[in-house]
Parts: C-alpha cells; structure tokens; sequence
C-alpha cells in the first residue's frame, strides 16, 4: 500500500490526502453550519465565497517535528553554535530549516543550482552548479555543510545535468575546499544502496566514508528509519536501514 501511495503521489495524487479530506468533510460541514448560525450578528459572518476548508490539522500533532530535516538540522546548527566560526559556507541545504537556524547568530554563504528571489539579511547566494565548486579555492573554508542535498546530484531533478557520478565528484569538492583544521557537516539517505531516479540515492555508510578517506571522521549520528535521533553510533549498523539520515562530522 506503501508503494501505491508513493507512486500516486508522484503523478500528483495523494491518496492519503483525498481518504482524509472525504472522511473530514462531514465535521466541516458540521463545524461551518454551527459557526454560520453563532456568527450571524457579528463582525466576522460566514460566507460561503470566502471559505477555506482545512481538512487535514484537526488530528495532528502541534508541529512536523517528526521528520529527518527537523532532527538533522538541530544537530548541525548546534555544532556551528559551539564554534562559531567566522564564515560558513552551505551547498544546497534547506534554507527555512537549517539555513534559517545559522542566520540568528551568523552570516552564511550558500551555493544552490537553484535562485533565491528574496533578499534576507546575512546571507549571501551564488547560484550555479555546486558538483565542482569551481570558483572555491582549495583549504579556503573552515565550516561547510551539504544536508540533504548530495543525494540529488547529477539526477537532473532542479535542472542539473544528467551524470550518474555527479555525487562522487560534488563530495571531492568538499574535501578539496575544506581548509584544514576546518569542519564538514554532512547528510545523506543512507541504508541499502540504491538510486530512486530522479529522486534521490541512497548511500551505503561505507562508501560515504571511503570518498572522504582524505578526512577524519569526528562523529556519526543518524535519524533511524522510525525518525528517531541516534547519537554517535557506528555508522556500519545503518547498512541495512530502508532510507535513514546519515549525518556525518568530518575535519581535515
């Protein structure tokens, strides 16, 4: 059933979504006919014109903390809180998580293939193709990150070109531009090693650690396949996960 929803949702279809907006159609009606009769003589009337039904909050919980950006970002922005570098430099991770987090207490650069059509205070973009980071000097940053975001590379899904090593060459350029003493924080799926084209890949922890075999490892943690935080664990006992987060800490 898992699988059928998955395919669904990828033609447009979330058939979840329609089994709760029909199961929840009843209490609105119910709800805006009680509230059209209380309303009648006061400043804020019912109008059927202006409705918005809203189908799908009255059962969940008070917040999406239930899901690998929310843990993931936690993690990485409490690291760069205990350093507090001078300048950090993010490729391609989310903005209104991670990148928002480091904005209250830090200027951040960003790299994303993507533009970003909004000015926001202490952060500067470059966009262009990250797989390279062509116009990075070598040993230049001392904090960098890329959350999520490698496992996309080379797929073609934001516009990239199609090349099937894109995630090799992008995580070299980390290595390469990582100054040393400086540190990486870095995320990907990881589990039983495969590519979802054009969605993502997901990394055996091993090959993760064998493309950077020129940077120590500091620490591994992970968000397991029920979402739950695990903290500094062996990164070899996520082998077999179905689609975890890996989140590696490396330095030079």
């Amino acid at each position: 059933m898992r699988r059928i929803c998955t395919a669904l949702q990828m033609i447009g279809f979330d058939l979840a979504k329609a089994y709760t907006s029909l199961a929840e159609a009843p209490y609105f009606l119910r709800t805006a006919i009680r509230y059209a009769r209380l309303a009648r003589k006061g400043p804020f009337p019912f109008q059927v014109l202006s409705a918005r039904p809203m189908l799908h909050d009255r059962h969940q919980q008070a917040g999406a903390i239930e899901n690998q950006y929310f843990l993931q970002d936690l993690w990485a922005a409490r690291k760069i809180y205990e350093i507090r570098p001078a300048r950090h430099l993010d490729i391609g991770s989310l903005i209104e998580g991670f990148v928002a987090h480091l904005l209250c207490f830090m200027p951040v650069e960003i790299v994303d293939i993507r533009p970003l059509r909004m000015e926001v205070a202490g952060l500067s973009v470059v966009q262009e193709d990250a797989t390279y980071l062509a116009g990075i000097p070598d040993n230049s940053v001392e904090s960098l990150s890329s959350l999520h975001a490698v496992e996309h590379f080379g797929l073609g899904r934001y516009g990239d070109p199609i090349d099937p090593d894109a995630f090799g060459h992008a995580m070299a350029a980390l290595a390469r531009v990582l100054k040393p003493g400086g540190q990486l924080y870095f995320s990907v799926p990881v589990g039983r090693q495969r590519v979802q084209f054009n969605s993502q890949r997901i990394f055996s922890p091993r090959l993760i650690l064998e493309i950077f075999s020129a940077l120590r490892l500091v620490s591994f943690s992970a968000v397991d396949d029920d979402c739950r935080f695990r903290e500094n664990v062996d990164p070899d006992s996520f082998a077999g996960s179905r689609c975890a987060c890996g989140l590696f800490e490396f330095t030079k």
